[in-house]
């Protein structure tokens, strides 16, 4: 009878469990679309069209240019772009984020398959496969432990690298190499064999792409009353100046096919691209060399730490700005559920021969600033991208490489930002070593660059736990005040803290630890506290605890902590050293600060 208990037991137990995780609430968890659509209205349909086609002609230009920077085809960069768009509008949880290429992870993936198309999409499948499981076991609490000075020093020495990666194809140097430094003198070395053709028409698109953000940045916004012909002007300009890097791909590709045409040749073209769709496989589990066959373990060794940057690197990215612009428009994201969808995206994007993805800082703001209302505005920008892979492919012949140099160069400017240095002054001093480590590693190796701003942080992250702040109280007795919680690591500085203001004293007797300012404690802690309270007893000395808290107290009764005596205020313990229950101490010492 009590074994059919426990069955039933175990089936209400798991009846419920199912219930919970197949309700309404759980299933609008899982799928947020559920929240919106039920509501989804013809208004939020009209600006959805216009921020998903506004987006959509940013992406294509972009993409182009970002397959460049990881060095693949730039189909690549295409093939990219869609999937995170139709996928985010199920999975995620802000309105405004777009997933695709970016700049930074393009960079990333070139240092960790050096162009390498295999490797690039196995590294897509990877990185997904582990977003994915970080979303699903909750784990979206370890992307806090970056700092934001670390993330500003990453992203602006990001900003120099890509940029200046891009002045040989500005300029149309070849054989320059990809080490920062190495890259510059180089550069430098070889200014006397650029081309003419590409030089000024590189010039000329970023002239070009300053002059339209600067219009478009100070233009005059419309208001209620104004005339008609102003208000078409005024959607003329916004759209010019919005699909500016469109604009002058589109512009340089004329001009580039004019001289075609001509039997002139005086740029470096993109060349031929693929045509059409890619077709739905298996991510490549194997790579065929002219030589052998490379395994999956050997394509895993290759590609080596990025299995941990990659995937952290893009949720790092695509989380900070999610959280940007939901705190921006009044609205709150699922850390967790935005794992899932840029760990869906990577995944399912593997199949379809993507390369990693995660959030664009520059088109996420671009869909916000055109008012889009839901995540649906991203179907709009995915059928442009499916259109442009399959009827303009054939025309991406002729992009000259230093256009899509200029959008590039254009679109990392606003990354650099070293203003923060002043403000990390003024704040705290000591967030500028993660800054800096961050920063100066990143030349040298950008992949090692942000490891270092991580464990520089973490360092004194470590610091402060173990040197908590110790204040010397209360001018008649040596009471020390501790203002941070205790943790293993702190206990010999405590006990030396001690030591120095009682045992080198035999005329002091007594000595309180004022609790008021701790919540945490563990085990170590209490261990370290029981051998101070039996050493002050066996030299004939007290050792008092003031102002625990019932969480405190209750840690110290359970570990067996006996004979201690622990009155609730500094008032109480004052108390017994007039009641004579412990003695007191010496007044006027030297050693006791107030």
């Amino acid at each position: 009878m009590e074994w059919a208990d426990n069955r039933h037991d175990r089936r209400s137990a798991r009846a419920r469990i199912w219930a919970k995780c197949c309700s309404w609430e759980a299933l609008k968890r899982t799928f947020p679309f559920m929240c919106w659509l039920p509501q989804y209205s013809l208004h939020w349909m009209q600006l959805d069209i216009i921020a998903g086609f506004t987006v959509g002609l940013t992406v294509v230009p972009q993409a182009l240019a970002y397959a460049e920077v990881a060095e693949l085809p730039v189909e690549f960069g295409l093939y990219s772009s869609y999937v995170g768009c139709f996928v985010y509008c199920l999975f995620g949880t802000s309105k405004d984020v777009t997933l695709g290429p970016t700049a930074i992870m393009s960079l990333l993936v070139f240092v960790y398959t050096s162009g390498d198309v295999s490797k690039a999409i196995l590294l897509a499948f990877l990185s997904g496969c582990i977003q994915l499981a970080m979303g699903i076991l909750k784990f979206g609490f370890l992307l806090d432990f970056i700092s934001y000075p670390v993330i500003k020093a990453f992203t602006s020495a990001a900003a120099v690298t890509i940029g200046f990666s891009q002045v040989k194809n500005l300029l149309g140097l070849k054989d320059i190499p990809r080490q920062f430094v190495l890259q510059v003198y180089e550069t430098f070395h070889k200014l006397p064999s650029i081309r003419l053709g590409d030089a000024v028409l590189g010039f000329l698109c970023i002239a070009f792409l300053l002059a339209l953000k600067f219009m478009k940045d100070h233009f005059p916004r419309v208001y209620r009353g104004m005339p008609r012909c102003y208000r078409l002007c005024y959607i003329i300009v916004w759209v010019t100046t919005t699909a500016r890097n469109a604009i002058v791909v589109v512009a340089a590709g004329l001009v580039a096919y004019s001289f075609h045409v001509m039997g002139l040749h005086p740029f470096i073209l993109t060349g031929k691209t693929a045509e059409g769709l890619p077709e739905f496989h298996l991510p490549p589990f194997s790579e065929k060399t002219d030589n052998r066959t490379v395994s999956f373990s050997e394509m895993v060794q290759d590609i080596g730490p990025g299995l941990f940057i990659i995937p952290m690197m893009g949720l790092l990215e695509s989380v900070a700005i999610a959280r940007a612009f939901a705190s921006q428009n009044n609205y709150r994201i699922n850390t967790n559920q935005e794992l899932l969808a840029i760990g869906l995206t990577n995944f399912l994007g593997s199949f379809l021969s993507a390369y990693p993805v995660t959030g664009s800082f520059g088109r996420t703001a671009l869909n916000s600033q055109t008012g889009v209302y839901t995540p649906a505005g991203g179907i709009l920008t995915g059928l442009l991208v499916l259109f442009s892979l399959g009827y303009l492919t054939p025309l991406f012949f002729y992009i000259p490489k230093a256009a899509l140099a200029a959008v590039i160069i254009c679109a990392v400017a606003p990354m650099f930002d070293l203003g923060i240095c002043k403000t990390l002054w003024k704040v705290k001093k000591i967030d500028l070593l993660p800054f800096l480590a961050t920063f100066l590693v990143s030349f040298w190796e950008i992949q090692y660059g942000i490891l270092v701003g991580i464990l520089v942080s973490m360092f004194i992250l470590c610091y402060s736990v173990a040197r908590p702040k110790i204040k010397v109280i209360d001018p008649n007795s040596v009471t020390l005040m501790i203002m941070s919680g205790l943790s293993f690591p702190s206990v010999e500085y405590l006990r030396d803290a001690i030591y120095e203001k009682v045992f080198t004293d035999s005329m002091l007797h007594s000595v309180v630890l004022d609790f008021t300012h701790v919540s945490v404690l563990d085990y170590t802690v209490v261990m370290a506290l029981c051998e101070l309270h039996h050493e002050f007893q066996s030299q004939g000395k007290s050792l008092l605890f003031s102002g625990l808290q019932p969480d405190i107290l209750q840690i110290l009764l359970a570990a067996n902590f006996k004979d201690f005596q622990h009155p609730r205020s500094m008032t109480t313990a004052n108390d017994l050293y007039e009641d004579g229950s412990i003695q007191p101490l010496l007044h006027n010492d030297p050693t006791v600060s107030s």
